[in-house]
């Protein structure tokens, strides 16, 4: 049940709506002032009297039931009690019934997102920098798509630019055929990095006429740019697939070069491109933006030129609702120009179009850069995470079965969810010792916990001991705020979604996590006082496993049997 409709369907405030209200019932910090808490301050204005006043009259008229069976004004607040045997009743057995499908919804049928996110560069590795806009991009799409919207998962390839010339300069200098298929991405990044540290003048030339050709159409070039593009995609599916990633399209900066002359022509004929140094741009500066450029002064386009005719492909073919750029923000500029293009051009989808913002990762030992070859490889982290873990879970369980498959969910699943676990725009550094914490604010903890759980299940199945029929026993306070929780996992889900945050599921399954350790701690499971209390307890727990799975599958997070 949605508690917070449920109750706002109830409260008479003259000229607010029931979903302006819901909007505005939140969870009491201190729960021993109730289970939900209206503050009634805004209303004052709208109702012409103090806060206080108005919460008591509130509370007077609130029509309580078996539901909602307690009402309290406290200091302009409006404090809920609800009904702990029916909350209780109610969500397990929605739990239970629904399972994986618990915190699913249809609300988006019929609706379409289109996510840009990780956008790897062809010829470059993945580094800890691509992280974030990978794994936060990942788990919103599968949010979506468990909120019932068509998602469209697109990477935006880096295939397009003067540095595949570079490439292809270095290759004809230094490389060897045999060498680069053996060495893969890696041999192709040593090439690059060769020409940046290297490269006379002479050679400078040759990259840009390299890039001409490739651009012009030449065999030759265009063959030397697939070979390193098809060398590249075999290296990044391979991260992705440790990582749970995928995506509809792979329609990246060259896709839409054909694509990107009607675009400039419908900002000409609107009047919007203007000469300005030779280039052409879209002038901004009333808008407190510098120009947009989109023609350099020799005709040359931009990736911004490139992204204009990509959001308009992307309205044209999928009509999206919504269209989201993963992106760090250092480029929260290009986006707000952009945007206010697309605006000035009379679209009206130019309000759909969404930045989603995020910090950098790095490591505890500093920055990095692809140029001077100073990088950090995401493969490297991930197996180093996935070593230590097995580390970890060999000194804490030798006899443990499968461990190599548990380490690999474990240390990955530490890298997601240090990158997901903190509000997106904060920069990150991530430690490996932090990350695989039993006891910390980790996947470990959350994963451990499931393994807990799924332990005492396994015991119980073993002792042929049953609880599908378990009714709901009276509560102690520890089962209480469990299922508490284990109740706003729907509207948790809702949440992250609105407001494009993954980070508020992280924080849930590590607080769920922490009520059940208490009420496992609290409660005797399997010598409980009776038979029926103990497969209520049983429900419950098994309540709180499929809960916890289904939040860190939504973060693209695996869960081991065993731990």
């Amino acid at each position: 049940m949605d508690y917070r409709a449920y109750i706002a369907a109830r409260l008479p405030v003259e000229g607010m709506g029931e979903e302006e209200i819901a909007a505005a019932i939140a969870i009491p910090p201190d729960t021993a002032l109730g289970d939900y808490a209206l503050p009634c301050f805004k209303f004052a204005k709208l109702m012409r009297k103090p806060p206080a006043k108005i919460a008591e009259e509130l509370a007077a008229a609130y029509p309580t039931d078996e539901v909602i069976p307690e009402v309290v004004a406290v200091n302009g607040y409006l404090n809920f009690r609800i009904g702990k045997e029916r909350l209780a009743e109610e969500t397990l057995a929605r739990i239970l019934e629904e399972k994986s499908q618990y915190g699913a919804s249809d609300m988006g049928r019929g609706k379409t997102v289109c996510i840009d996110y990780s956008s790897v560069n062809i010829a470059k590795p993945f580094h800890i920098g691509h992280l974030s806009t990978t794994v936060l991009g990942g788990s919103l799409y599968r949010i979506f798509k468990a909120l019932g919207y068509t998602v469209v998962g697109i990477n935006h390839l880096g295939d397009y630019g003067t540095q595949f010339g570079k490439l292809i300069s270095a290759y004809k200098h230094w490389g060897k055929r045999e060498e680069v298929e053996e060495g893969g991405i890696h041999a192709i990044n040593a090439l690059y990095v060769r020409f940046n540290e290297e490269a006379t003048e002479e050679m400078q030339a040759e990259a840009r006429e390299y890039f001409r050709l490739i651009e012009s159409g030449d065999r030759e070039a265009n063959e030397l740019f697939d070979w390193f593009k098809s060398l590249t995609m075999a290296y990044v599916q391979k991260i992705y697939d440790r990582l749970h990633i995928t995506f509809d399209s792979y329609a990246g900066e060259r896709f839409y070069i054909d694509k990107m002359q009607p675009v400039i022509d419908e900002l000409k004929a609107k009047g919007l491109l203007v000469e300005s140094r030779g280039a052409q741009v879209v002038d901004l500066e009333q808008y407190g933006m510098p120009p947009f450029i989109v023609l350099r002064s020799d005709g040359a386009s931009l990736y911004a030129t490139r992204d204009l005719a990509a959001a308009f492909y992307r309205k044209r073919t999928y009509d999206f609702d919504k269209c989201l750029y993963v992106v760090a923000y250092q480029q929260n500029l290009h986006f707000k120009q952009l945007f206010k293009v697309i605006e000035l051009m009379g679209e009206p989808w130019a309000k759909d179009l969404v930045h989603v913002a995020y910090g950098m990762v790095s490591l505890e030992d500093g920055a990095m850069s692809t140029r001077k070859g100073k990088v950090v490889w995401l493969e490297d982290v991930l197996s180093r995470c996935v070593e230590k873990a097995a580390a970890v879970l060999e000194e804490k369980n030798p006899a443990l079965e499968n461990k190599e498959d548990v380490a690999e969910k474990v240390g990955v699943g530490a890298v997601v969810f240090g990158a997901l676990y903190n509000n997106k725009i904060k920069d990150i550094v991530f430690s490996y010792d932090k990350a695989l914490n039993f006891d910390g604010e980790t996947s470990v903890y959350v994963q451990y916990t499931c393994a807990r759980a799924r332990s005492v299940l396994t015991k119980a199945a073993e002792g042929g001991i049953g609880y599908a029929d378990a009714q709901v026993c009276e509560l102690c306070p520890a089962e209480f705020e469990l299922i508490k929780a284990l109740a706003e996992f729907p509207d948790t889900v809702k949440t992250a979604a609105a407001t494009y945050e993954p980070s508020v599921i992280a924080r849930y399954a590590v607080g769920t996590a922490q009520k059940f350790n208490k009420f496992y701690i609290d409660c005797k499971i399997m010598q409980a006082e009776t038979e029926a209390l103990r497969a209520f307890r049983l429900k419950l727990c098994d309540a709180a496993l499929a809960v916890l799975t289904n939040a860190l599958t939504l973060l693209g997070i695996g869960v081991p049997d065993k731990m």
